[in-house]
Formats: C-alpha cells, structure tokens, sequence
C-alpha cells in the first residue's frame, strides 16, 4: 500500500525550500528594522477563540476550520489565522504590561478546509505583523510601507496596493443597514451565501468573487459616504502618509476583509499574475479585538502575508532560491579523502557548512555535485596536491580558481569563508 499527501496539503521538498528561506530572512531582517519581535503561538487553540475574534458568520468559522472535540468535550481547533492567537497570547502574558506599544510577527502554518487552488492549500503559511497601542495613522501607514518594503526587497514588482476606510462601531451600523436595505431585492442576482451573508454580515458581499454577485455591487451604497468625521479624518491622514513616503495606492470603496474584526483602515496588495487569487497581503485596523477577548481596551493593526502565492512568483520570476553558500571538498584519491574527511568535521565545528562525496568520484561528478548542492566555493585536492601541500580553491560564481596553502589549511578555510 503506498500512501500519498492529503489534498490541499503541500510537500516543500529541498529544490524549494530555498525560495521560502529566502523569504523569511527578508522578513525577519525588515520587520526587525522596523522594531518587530518574534512571537511564536500553538497551532492548536480553544474554538471559541476563532469564533469569537474572526465572527459567527464569517466563511472561515462557519465552514472552514478544522475542529476536534477533547476528552472533556471542548473544542479546540487548528489555527486559521494568526492573529486571534497572538492577541490571545497578548492579553494572557500581559505583553503590554513593560511597553503600551508593542510590535509582534510570527511565521508558520494555518488550516482551512476550502478548495485548493492556484497558491491556496489547506495548510498553507502565513507571515504576520501586528501593533499593539497606537490608535493613530502613523501605526497604519507604517505598517503598510514595511508590507511594501518586503516586497521590493525580494524583487517583487507589479503590485497594486488598494486601500479603503471600513468605519467604526459608531458609523458603520448606518451603513450595514443602508447596504441591507440594498440588497434585500437583488435576490435573483447573488449567490446562495450571498443570500445568507445579505442579512448576517451584508459587508461579506463585496468579497464575493462570483461574476453575478459583482455586477450586483457595483451600484451599491459606498462606504466612504457614511463615515463619521473621526473616521474620515483618520483615513485621509493615513493618505497623506503614504502620499509623504511615496507610495502608490489605489482607493477601493469595495474592498473589505473576510474577518468581522476589521474598522477603520484596511488594505489588500494584489498582482495580476495570479488569477482570480490576486491577493499576496491584506490586513487593517482591528481596534476592538483585544477587548472582545477579554483584554484592555488596546487598539491594533496587522496584516498577514500568503508565502505560497509569493514563493509561487518568486519562482515564476526565475530569479534564485538559495544563494550559493559553504564549502564542497572534491578529493581525489584514498590519502586525500582521508584528509578531506578529517578537514571536513573540523570546519563543520566551527560553523562552517562543508559537504564532500561518499564515494570516490571523478573529478567532474564531484563538481556536478557541488553545482547541485550551491557551494559558494570548491576545495580541490588530489594526489598531486597533497604531494605539493598547495590545493585549488574555486569560487563557483566567478569561476576563479586560487592556491591554497594545505598546511594548517582549517584555520585558512575559517579566515577566508567562515
């Protein structure tokens, strides 16, 4: 019997995984730029925590999350979002008790049970960011230019970047019901979970990606038209920011997110190579959440960033995965295999990455290999060269080949590569 993956769940083999180290140290290195701490959260959590935080009626809640029940009868559920969990472990730590800003990412593994498609599986990963304590637009127009840098520093371009302004409790109230009012007779028009979602969570029908359901909100109530004058202010002042870093956006009074979370800002970075998934980040402002989950009453913003639907286009690009780095040692011949294998374990102790044969090859095998393996540099010693004391190293970008003194040869390999 043999045995295969489950659908909408990814094996990353080793070709690829250099593309997703590519991503995460450039995200490790600009989101620390930017003040960002590490934070590592269970891929299990209570239930209630995603039914609460993400909404009722929301798609991911009401029928995409992987759920289990424990011995005691609790549900407990496969994360399948970040954020939820990392203000869970906001308010459970009391990570705002040293400093009233805080600045969090994580990266790992989420779970939903939907259709796979082009750069979306069911256990895909994400990579997030959220503030803590700042309820003003410098927070919002900050995190969406650290968005932004992370794209153009792994050599994305092509990207639009939407905006919109979602309200707050004051003022989008009048408009869910205004947008209520306009889709109760549209029902021929929408899709059966439009039909759901028109009185549940009427906001849901402008994510809708059915053709019918678009044409249908094309002439419906606009958000922009109902916010209140804090809202409003907020929103052209997060403009003016962006605006003053020289970034382009796109105002999109149709865009929401799919979580009942989001007030005020909310952004999407999209391309037009993916298809109908377009999106590679999206996140807003999430001011009441802390508070619906039992913490102060903290303001937040985050967003989250698909690493398939990037990993996908960073290998459409043709551009490299891995750069080329450590040593491979090609030794031909029984003493300098020896010596090789001894060289080897001790440059491995000093942090050095060396690979070399197994086996005895030929010259050239060896070199394929070490091509494969993306050694930044080939050490060569053959019977003539541990004769000499003098072997070659090679520099496998540009192709040089320089001599090295074989005497004390660890210590020399340390000082030029380590």
């Amino acid at each position: 019997m043999s045995f295969n993956s489950i659908k909408g769940f990814k094996d990353i083999l080793p070709e690829e995984v250099g593309y997703w180290q590519r991503l995460e140290s450039a995200a490790r290195r600009i989101y620390t730029a930017y003040g960002f701490q590490e934070i590592k959260t269970p891929v299990l959590e209570w239930t209630e925590l995603f039914s609460r935080g993400i909404g009722e009626e929301t798609d991911i809640v009401s029928k995409e999350m992987y759920t289990l029940t424990d011995s005691k009868g609790r549900g407990m559920t496969m994360r399948p979002e970040a954020t939820a969990s990392v203000v869970r472990a906001y308010i459970q730590h009391r990570l705002y008790g040293k400093n009233p800003i805080r600045k969090l990412f994580s990266i790992g593994p989420m779970f939903r049970h939907e259709q796979p498609q082009l750069g979306r599986f069911r256990q895909f990963h994400q990579i997030n960011a959220e503030i803590f304590g700042d309820p003003g637009p410098r927070s919002d127009a900050e995190i969406i230019a650290m968005a932004m840098q992370l794209f153009e520093t792994i050599g994305l371009g092509d990207l639009c970047l939407n905006i919109n302004a979602l309200g707050c409790p004051e003022c989008r109230p009048r408009f869910r019901d205004e947008l209520r009012a306009f889709l109760q007779d549209k029902a021929d028009g929408l899709c059966a979970d439009c039909l759901r979602r028109r009185q549940t969570n009427p906001l849901r029908v402008f994510d809708c990606k059915v053709d019918g359901c678009k044409g249908v909100i094309a002439d419906a109530p606009s958000i922009p038209d109902y916010l209140c004058g804090d809202c409003d202010g907020h929103f052209g002042e997060v403009q003016a920011l962006l605006n003053h870093l020289n970034i382009s956006y796109m105002i999109n009074h149709k865009l929401v997110r799919g979580l009942d979370y989001y007030n005020r800002t909310t952004f999407e970075i999209r391309t037009e190579r993916l298809g109908a998934q377009n999106a590679v980040a999206g996140g807003g402002r999430y001011d009441g959440l802390v508070k619906l989950l039992g913490g102060p009453d903290h303001p937040a913003i985050g967003f989250a960033v698909g690493m398939e639907r990037l990993v996908a286009l960073l290998q459409e690009s043709g551009g490299p995965g891995a750069e080329r780095s450590g040593l491979y040692i090609a030794a031909l011949g029984e003493d300098a295999e020896k010596a090789a294998f001894q060289w080897a374990f001790q440059l491995r102790k000093s942090g050095l990455g060396v690979d070399m044969s197994y086996q005895s090859k030929s010259l050239k095998a060896q070199m394929k290999q070490a091509d494969r393996l993306q050694a930044a540099h080939v050490l060569i010693v053959g019977d003539n060269e541990m004769a000499s004391g003098v072997g070659l190293l090679r520099d496998m970008d540009t192709k040089e080949q320089s001599e090295l003194s074989l005497k004390d040869c660890v210590a020399r390999l340390t000082e030029l590569l380590g």
